[in-house]
């Protein structure tokens, strides 16, 4: 599942953690992204300490066998942490969703913890790249849902996704016990406090339908790409 910053990307993680026949792993890429790019993120130096910093080995991994005997691998990814350096054959061997949310309300919530965010920082423009490489590969359109939608209808939206998945709907998916887990990255107290006290899906915020004043250039940059993959979205 390739997201962009702050596109319940965590909540999508809990509801795929919480079949009885997947696991799930977050954000595998990003201590190689905060030591390739120089990103000054929260808990940088830890979590280059603590999780895998070259890419190849988490590539294997990924491609390997399921961990736990489990049937299903859900891998979290922000598209961003895929680096200009990173291969990108061994991707030709998962199965490939799309994560995204407008680019009004992502920009106003990510703007609170990363200042001055640029359009790399959002992910949308590689989200393209990827979804093309994928949609040229398998010869139709990988599934895309957009935040809102899965937060409108969980159980619509999540029955389309497992659908285009190839795998089943449980109704497991729309309810977790609180808490932290083992799978989060290190970085889980700088970003988790949200999902951590959630139970299952939360109704949507009112809608926002302009950016912050400040960040209207950046918008209007994000605005093609998304409505690209917009276009493809599965709605309930």
């Amino acid at each position: 599942m390739w997201s962009g910053p702050r596109n319940i990307s965590t909540t999508m993680m809990r509801s795929f953690g919480a079949r009885p026949d997947t696991f799930v792993c977050d954000e595998p890429l990003y201590a190689h992204y905060l030591l390739e790019s120089g990103a000054q993120h929260p808990a940088r130096e830890e979590i280059i300490a603590a999780h895998e910093t070259d890419w190849r080995r988490v590539a294997d991994g990924l491609t390997g066998p399921v961990p736990s005997g489990k049937a299903i691998f859900y891998q979290k990814h922000m598209a961003k942490h895929l680096m200009p350096g990173v291969g990108r054959d061994w991707l030709d061997l998962l199965t490939h969703a799309f994560l995204i949310r407008d680019p009004a309300e992502m920009l106003a919530s990510f703007a609170q913890v990363v200042p001055d965010p640029t359009l790399e920082d959002t992910g949308l423009p590689l989200q393209c790249e990827l979804f093309d490489r994928v949609a040229q590969r398998v010869g139709q359109a990988p599934p895309v849902i957009d935040s809102r939608d899965v937060l409108e209808d969980p159980p619509a939206v999540l029955t389309r996704l497992c659908a285009a998945l190839r795998v089943p709907y449980t109704d497991a998916m729309l309810h977790w016990p609180a808490g932290r887990r083992v799978t989060d990255g290190v970085w889980a107290p700088h970003w988790y406090a949200a999902v951590e006290s959630s139970t299952g899906f939360a109704p949507p915020a009112p809608a926002r339908h302009e950016p912050p004043p400040e960040l209207a250039g950046l918008y209007e940059q994000c605005m093609p790409y998304y409505l690209r993959l917009s276009a493809y979205r599965l709605r309930a």
